[in-house]
């Protein structure tokens, strides 16, 4: 994979407001702490069960991470 999940991520800002992966990519972006260059799903998935604020589950996180891997791998 060449493109960090953060980069991948983006892709889904500005989605229909009720959109639960777009609010995942406004919150993530918002988020100035997120390891925009990881790709790795470990690393990832412990930011956002320690860190990660509300709006980014980890039930999407999960979905997000494998559109991620299908696409990029």
């Amino acid at each position: 994979m060449d493109r960090s999940f953060y980069r991948f991520v983006l892709s889904f800002r500005g989605g229909i407001k009720d959109d639960l992966l777009s609010t995942f990519a406004e919150s993530m972006f918002n988020d100035s702490s997120f390891p925009k260059e990881e790709k790795d799903f470990d690393p990832l998935s412990r930011y956002i069960e320690e860190k990660a604020e509300p709006e980014m589950p980890s039930v999407i996180f999960d979905e997000l991470y494998k559109l991620y891997e299908e696409r990029f791998r």
